[in-house]
């Protein structure tokens, strides 16, 4: 008997086998930059709603940037003591961790009758993107070096533009909107989950996983002299996006007379589509122009909107986020594809995590200092028209300190043809001196 059973047992072991067997590294590379994108989009969701929540609960504007910034904060904690914890144990456990803190997050947010649920559900929400940031960025190197230094600039803004839009017309169009738009992201991180689950591991694991939980500031010496190059652009264009996460709703709803919460989420899907956008147009220039074409795009897009802001002139408001929005992705992509491809692969999610962990104090501390500027200073326009002085003298900084250090060092040839295979091999220029 058992071995005329045996061909059945071994035609189920094999479709058992089958079951299992990890998804193709070209589809997991995708699964992988779907989850960048959901959790940037679940971060900017909240934004259309919080017009809703402040009538709801009758609170000022500066909870609405404390509940910003505390998102902030919480990302940058999950950054600094968690960024480097895939390079240990691996990419798939930390992701898989992160995606039920991330639900966990959605089911706060969907239940929440105050700014204290709100206040927990966005520090859940920043613990869990922080851990997952530099998991999935490395992840994505793993599998393909040039198109994962491309997706790590790109789905970034893809993935907040999304959030913004979709949450707007969710708030404007469907019943129950504070509910609904988290039970649907609920949804789709379920769904990401299974698809981790199904990847294969794209790293060994190393000794050390405890240890790298103690918070430090530590860079490989091959890439040093390119986050110092490159972090005061990244802090820039991060500013920016802070304005228009926290002040931005309520900014344009001012110039556009109106209360719908489709503009209270367009400003910032204007600006991070184009971002997104000029990644994919730029892809195929060098990280310096790149770069460059930031600083003076960051430039030139916040001066238009701060006439527009005096003026009082939505269609300008709104084309002079769309050039801001080229500053904010060639800035950040400019600083990705400057630093990234010089890493080796168990250094890989550290230092993606210490880029971000620039980007979002950019992000948070100046959204925070706007927030009680708005209640104490002179109001909403005032403060808005300040902020955007500041992200000008930002960027000016940040070009001053581009010119004085040269060059920085790129990697040319890294970026991906149409088809989407590597079109050169990465090959480190010299820095000009």
């Amino acid at each position: 008997m058992n071995h005329l059973a045996s061909p059945e047992r071994t035609e189920r072991t094999q479709r058992a086998r089958a079951a299992r067997r990890p998804i193709p590294p070209r589809a997991a590379f995708y699964v992988l930059a779907s989850v960048v994108v959901s959790f940037l989009a679940a971060s900017s969701a909240p934004t259309p709603l919080y017009a809703t929540y402040q009538a709801e609960w009758g609170f000022t504007p500066i909870t609405t940037t404390v509940v910003f910034g505390v998102y902030a904060i919480a990302v940058l904690s999950g950054l600094l003591v968690l960024g480097k914890l895939s390079d240990h144990v691996g990419r798939r456990p930390v992701l898989i961790a992160a995606i039920a803190a991330q639900a966990a997050a959605m089911v706060l947010f969907a239940t929440a009758s105050g700014v204290g649920e709100l206040l927990a559900g966005r520090i859940v929400q920043g613990l869990s993107t922080g851990a997952a940031l530099g998991a999935i960025g490395a992840g994505m190197m793993d599998i393909n070096r040039s198109r994962g230094t491309l997706a790590n600039a790109l789905a970034p803004g893809l993935g907040t533009a999304t959030g913004a839009l979709a949450s707007g017309f969710v708030v404007q169009y469907l019943p129950a909107p504070t509910h609904t738009v988290y039970l649907g992201l609920l949804a789709v991180f379920a769904a990401q989950a299974v698809a981790i689950a199904l990847i294969d591991e794209t790293v060994t694991r190393e000794p050390g996983a405890l240890a790298s939980l103690v918070p430090e500031i530590k860079l490989p010496r091959t890439v040093r002299g390119a986050v110092l190059a490159t972090a005061p652009v990244m802090f820039a264009v991060w500013a920016l996006a802070g304005f228009y996460g926290s002040l931005g709703p309520a900014l344009v709803r001012t110039l556009v007379g109106s209360t719908s919460a489709v503009y209270g989420g367009l400003g910032l899907f204007v600006l991070a589509i184009v971002a997104a956008s000029s990644v994919l147009a730029l892809r195929n220039a060098s990280a310096t122009t790149v770069l460059y074409t930031g600083v003076a795009a960051l430039v030139a897009g916040v001066t238009l909107t701060l006439v527009a802001v005096a003026q009082g002139l939505p269609a300008l408001f709104f084309a002079g986020t769309a050039v801001a929005g080229l500053g904010f992705g060639s800035g950040f992509q400019g600083g990705i594809r400057t630093v990234m491809p010089l890493t080796r692969p168990h250094e890989s999610s550290g230092v993606l995590s210490l880029l971000f962990v620039v980007s979002y104090l950019g992000m948070g501390v100046p959204s925070v200092l706007a927030g009680v500027l708005v209640v104490h200073g002179g109001g909403l326009v005032p403060t808005s028209e300040e902020y955007g002085a500041v992200v000008i003298a930002l960027a000016l900084l940040a070009l001053a300190a581009l010119l004085l250090r040269g060059r920085p060092q790129e990697t040319q040839g890294v970026l991906v043809a149409s088809g989407g295979s590597p079109a050169v091999e990465a090959e480190p220029a010299r820095a000009s001196r």
